[in-house]
């Protein structure tokens, strides 16, 4: 997969390669709550985290070719990213877990996009096309319905609620911060870089919880698969997609990772999942359809620094670069 800093057509429709890559990512991650949900049943949520981040970080260490050094004046932006995207709310989820089901977990995993809509306008000054408003519209109602089942059952899942959307709320601002990395650097090296960082923040809580957790091989492999592929080759993906086609449409994937953990929770979780859920994915769903149109125009900022050593330019490669 290519690895180069920026991209072009950032805001154009989406092509094929990108729904592809948009796709096996919603998949990947879509899984990565029921391998969660797995992995607590024998060990605690922050030694879950330390794992699943350490075993990524790990992943794309080992990948070949050389890593770039990221320049001393984007230092303090990778550390922010390491805890938004990463420290916080990995930590979260699996603490959320224990009040909801790997489905509803997902499916709350949905409000994502709202969030860097949001942020998009308040913190960076971007512009969004009519279709993308509505599509943000119909999926935060879409986002309602899920949630209301689970705020129903009681406290305790209401907790659990709460913890996902400030996890997602994490992620909505966490990608726009990421995106200027991606493009001076390359999505491996921003990643690799990221998810070892990640793995320091998380140790203190993870180590903390070795006592009360014991090893059995099918929590363990759930947890190697879910750091290996849903955590370094996912972001890897993630990172290289967010760079063709920008912060906003990018975290459209999280309207597609609903339905794969409503399926894989149902079928190997035994997960009860209410009428109302199943229509807010439907929603969802047409929400996703509409996000993923043209962007408007709007001004960019552009970033002519120099990359540091091992880096490529920061120069726009060809339209639509091979993955």
């Amino acid at each position: 997969m290519a690895d180069g800093p920026a991209t072009s057509g950032a805001g154009a429709a989406f092509t094929p390669t990108d729904w592809l890559v948009f796709a096996a990512i919603a998949g990947i991650w879509g899984g990565s709550f029921l391998f969660i949900k797995v992995g607590l049943e024998a060990m605690e949520p922050g030694l879950v985290t330390l794992l699943r981040v350490g075993l990524g970080a790990a992943a794309l260490h080992l990948l070949p070719g050389p890593i770039a050094r990221i320049g001393r004046e984007d230092r303090v932006r990778l550390v922010a990213v390491s805890v938004i995207w990463v420290g916080l709310p990995f930590t979260l989820f699996p603490i959320a877990e224990q009040h909801l089901n790997s489905a509803v977990t997902g499916l709350l995993n949905g409000a994502t996009p709202m969030y860097t809509a949001l942020f998009a306008w308040l913190l960076f000054q971007r512009r969004t096309t009519g279709p993308q408003l509505l599509g943000v519209a119909v999926g935060f109602a879409g986002i309602v319905l899920i949630s209301l089942p689970s705020i129903h059952d009681g406290s305790s899942a209401a907790w659990g609620v709460a913890l996902i959307l400030l996890a997602t709320g994490c992620y909505g601002v966490a990608v726009h911060l990421a995106a200027p990395l991606q493009a001076t650097y390359g999505s491996r090296t921003v990643m690799a870089r990221m998810l070892l960082l990640a793995t320091l923040w998380t140790a203190p809580y993870g180590l903390w919880g070795v006592p009360d957790s014991h090893l059995e091989a099918r929590p363990l492999l759930a947890v190697a698969v879910l750091g290996v592929l849903g955590t370094g080759i996912a972001f890897l993906l993630m990172g290289s997609l967010l760079g063709r086609v920008g912060a906003t449409r990018s975290s459209f994937i999280t309207y597609l990772i609903p339905v794969v953990s409503l399926f894989l929770g149902v079928v190997f979780q035994d997960d009860h999942v209410e009428l109302l859920a199943l229509i807010g994915v439907a929603l969802v769903v047409g929400g996703a359809v509409l996000a993923s149109r043209q962007e408007a125009p709007g001004p960019t900022a552009s970033r002519s620094r120099r990359p540091s050593s091992g880096a490529a330019a920061a120069t726009p490669p060809p339209p639509t670069p091979p993955l």
